[in-house]
């Protein structure tokens, strides 16, 4: 691992831990086992190490989502997919999200610090909102609209189908970050919520 990306991890294990304003960037320094002037190196303030790991973590993101037809930026790409896809297809995909969102190391720590980072900074609480909220949302919006005009899902106003959608596996998302050990009880509420969402509003299975 190059150095860059070790100061990406150490600063993020530490913002993650004891809070953005609490770590400086002698102490990031000290985890990744050089001097601050070298860490100016690579990086030019605190501020640009965090922007660093929100663009990695987005990468990293958008990555594995592609593994899995699932394009958070692009919902004209996945109509096709998800206007075709099985009750039990959905329920997988989402199994999948929530797995990777809760597991994958650098990911979760990032949430997580965005989570409580958000009532501290302004700036850190409009990320938390277009990364976990808006882009979510928006993302779905345009994709049930697609699908309502394809004759997939009800004739029913997309932007609530999507708050109604999406408002479940975010509370049950922090439901897993505050409780781990309500993981697998919370697993078997978000696949019941998915699979009520399919059956109620697909209108091919009602026909």
């Amino acid at each position: 691992m190059d150095t860059k990306q070790k100061i990406l991890l150490e600063a993020l294990r530490l913002f993650s831990q004891r809070g953005y304003d609490a770590v400086s960037v002698e102490q990031i320094a000290a985890a990744v086992g050089i001097k601050a002037p070298s860490l100016y190196k690579h990086y030019k303030s605190k501020q640009d190490i965090f922007h660093a790991i929100f663009d990695e973590t987005a990468r990293r993101y958008d990555e594995f989502t592609d593994t899995i037809s699932v394009h958070v930026n692009n919902s004209e790409e996945d109509a096709k997919t998800f206007e075709e896809i099985t009750e039990d297809d959905l329920v997988e995909k989402v199994k999948a999200l929530i797995s990777y969102s809760l597991h994958d190391e650098y990911v979760s720590r990032f949430r997580r610090m965005m989570t409580i980072e958000q009532y501290r900074s302004k700036e850190l609480s409009d990320l938390y909102s277009q990364r976990y909220v808006h882009q979510i949302h928006n993302y779905h919006t345009e994709l049930f609209g697609k699908m309502i005009a394809a004759g997939v899902l009800a004739e029913e106003d997309p932007c609530i189908l999507a708050m109604m959608y999406d408002a479940p596996i975010l509370v049950l998302l922090g439901e897993c970050d505050r409780h781990p050990e309500k993981e697998e009880e919370c697993r078997k509420k978000l696949e019941a919520h998915v699979r009520l969402f399919y059956r109620t509003f697909n209108s091919r299975r009602k026909g």
